[in-house]
């Protein structure tokens, strides 16, 4: 009975942070009804700029470029060998057919939330923090924020952005859980670090939003695992 309780204080800031991912989810799949489909290119458009923006500004956060580069070109080979984009598209029509769903920026919506979610400092920190010394602030204002954007990405961009929620509260929880014996290997130069890595990949979903280009972004991800290894060589 200790054990669990203690599981609940050091799950407390995720708990709340997903359930306000779901709350905005829900929130905005209704909002989603009433809305024009020229009013929601719109705001996809929008959105697709300032998460250009976002994943910009996050790019920038890195302290040793090679690092950045070498993360993104490993992490695009391994994702191109292990077919990640078709896996998660194949996951993502699983799912859609399991609620009867049937839109077509499920797994854009899914990725793109999953990463801006996950993806930074408040996060990592948060979550270490949580599982530390079971203060929940951080993640309290950051579900305060996803709770928020969590109406508009799922206005815009469907169904997809809430089942974020699932990989938001295995993320963070297995952080805070853990956070005594990964604290070390999560220094504020490798969050840096991930959280540029994130940016480039945010800085594409951006992109195809917008519809300037198309990358596989999924291909992209394993480049965030390769980003914590080589932070932890070199800083």
């Amino acid at each position: 009975m200790l054990m669990i309780t203690h599981l609940g204080d050091v799950l407390t800031g995720t708990l709340v942070n997903t359930g306000a991912i779901v709350a905005g989810g829900i929130i905005g799949l209704i909002f989603r009804k009433g809305i024009s489909d020229e009013l929601k290119k719109t705001v996809l458009q929008g959105i697709g700029l300032v998460v250009t923006y976002l994943g910009m500004s996050m790019a920038f956060e890195t302290e040793n470029v090679l690092i950045l580069i070498f993360s993104v070109v490993i992490g695009g080979i391994l994702g191109e060998l292990g077919n990640v984009e078709q896996r998660l598209n194949s996951i993502g029509e699983s799912i859609k057919k399991r609620i009867g769903n049937d839109e077509d920026q499920f797994i854009e919506g899914f990725i793109f939330a999953t990463l801006v979610y996950c993806v930074g400092a408040l996060a990592i920190v948060g979550s270490l923090e949580s599982g530390l010394n079971q203060n929940h602030e951080i993640l309290f204002a950051k579900s305060v924020l996803d709770g928020t954007t969590a109406i508009a990405f799922t206005s815009s961009l469907g169904i997809g952005v809430l089942f974020s929620s699932v990989p938001v509260l295995f993320y963070q929880g297995v952080i805070a859980v853990f956070s005594g014996r990964i604290s070390h290997y999560l220094e504020d130069g490798i969050v840096a670090e991930l959280s540029s890595v994130g940016g480039i990949l945010i800085l594409a979903i951006g992109l195809n939003i917008i519809e300037v280009t198309k990358i596989n972004v999924a291909n992209l991800l394993p480049g965030i695992l390769i980003a914590a290894v080589l932070a932890n060589l070199f800083i």
